[in-house]
């Protein structure tokens, strides 16, 4: 059972109002990154002359249930726009960027070289992230400081995810938010929902076309 986050009906019809959310920070600066690590990106973020598992964007966001905040670490593939990698937790500590980065190790098996890029945020630059990410022959990229659109592609599924899913809702505990955003995530929106960038068809369809050696034109 979910429980309606806002708004009074209007005139007995049964619509309810939208009005600004409850903001609460996620990417916290590190400050004193060790050694601090370079926007490798530039904000290439358009999928044309990307191959699968070249680079991979980073971020986090949060949703409320009944029992506390949650927060929701995601990993992308610039290339298709595929969400390869997530993991929930109660906090924010690298770890919770560590379980979503290793979905993706173990599902696409990527190899040396590949690039992961999230915000300036302590989880991400880290020791206990960046040693792991070196360990596996990754190159990690930070978006610059106060440069939101460094990180584009992950901000613009931050907003969708919360249009779409969570802004409405509180769930009533963990375990119903947990498969919610799975739902949302593994059968919505990487098998079914369409995306703009990649010429209107989703990024299991996309990495399909990719495979055959198809282009789809955006």
């Amino acid at each position: 059972m979910l429980a309606q986050a806002g708004g009074a009906d209007h005139a007995g019809a049964g619509l309810a109002g939208r009005y600004p959310k409850r903001w609460k920070k996620t990417t916290i600066p590190d400050p004193d990154p060790d050694p601090p690590a370079a926007d490798l990106i530039g904000r290439r973020f358009r999928p044309e002359g990307l191959a699968l598992n070249a680079c991979w964007a980073g971020d986090i966001t949060y949703l409320r249930t009944w029992e506390g905040w949650r927060y929701l670490a995601t990993v992308i593939d610039l290339a298709s726009r595929r969400v390869v990698g997530w993991a929930m937790a109660d906090h924010l500590r690298a770890e919770l960027v560590g379980e979503a980065l290793e979905m993706g190790f173990s599902q696409r098996r990527p190899g040396p070289g590949l690039i992961f890029h999230p915000d300036r945020g302590s989880q991400h630059a880290s020791r206990k992230l960046r040693e792991p990410l070196a360990g596996n022959g990754v190159r990690q990229s930070l978006s610059r400081p106060r440069q939101v659109w460094d990180k584009a592609v992950l901000e613009t599924f931050s907003a969708t995810l919360k249009t779409e899913l969570v802004q409405p809702y509180v769930w009533p505990d963990r375990a119903q938010a947990r498969r919610a955003i799975f739902d949302h995530v593994e059968v919505f929106y990487n098998r079914q929902r369409l995306h703009s960038t990649l010429g209107y068809v989703s990024p299991a369809e996309y990495e399909g076309c990719l495979a055959a050696g198809g282009v789809h034109a955006a």
